[in-house]
């Protein structure tokens, strides 16, 4: 569940067959002339389709530099990679939210030391407090105070528990 370096994500995801099954509905739907490609325009109306936002500028040019120089827009098959490692990222957010939310019994948004100590027991019974202190304090906070969530949550993903 916690990963040993920072930056990494769970094992990669796969899409069950039915949402695999919506995701090429989705770019058949939105390659209107049967290009066997999205354009940039396409691609961002099969993110809102399957996401329910409109991808930025930024977001929409990095999809789009990453795709084959040779082709004129996003195939099929790249298209799925894009949409599973978004639904990847989505996930992964979606677990750390609600550890997050497990650890903050008061529902509060924040975590204070003791807080913090008792839901390590509960999970980690073995870990040392050294280590739990270590994460606590992991951004050279003073140890005693109140760290918000976003702190926490970056800290838990540094320590292989």
């Amino acid at each position: 569940m916690f990963y040993s370096q920072p930056g990494l994500r769970p094992r990669t995801w796969e899409a069950s067959s039915p949402e695999h099954k919506k995701w090429v509905e989705v770019f058949k739907a939105c390659d209107e002339d049967n290009k066997g490609y999205l354009s940039r325009e396409d691609f961002k109306v099969a993110v809102v389709m399957l996401f329910g936002y409109k991808p930025s500028k930024i977001e929409a040019d990095s999809v789009m530099s990453s795709v084959d120089p040779n082709t004129s827009g996003i195939r099929l098959k790249e298209f799925l990679d894009i949409v599973r490692k978004k639904k990847e990222a989505q996930l992964y957010r979606s677990e750390v939210r609600h550890i997050f939310t497990a650890f903050d019994r008061h529902y509060r948004g924040y975590l204070t030391l003791e807080d913090f100590k008792k839901a390590f027991k509960q999970v980690a019974p073995k870990l040392s407090e050294r280590i739990i202190l270590e994460v606590f304090s992991n951004r050279k906070m003073n140890r005693l105070c109140v760290q918000p969530t976003a702190e926490i949550l970056r800290s838990l993903c540094k320590f292989d528990l």
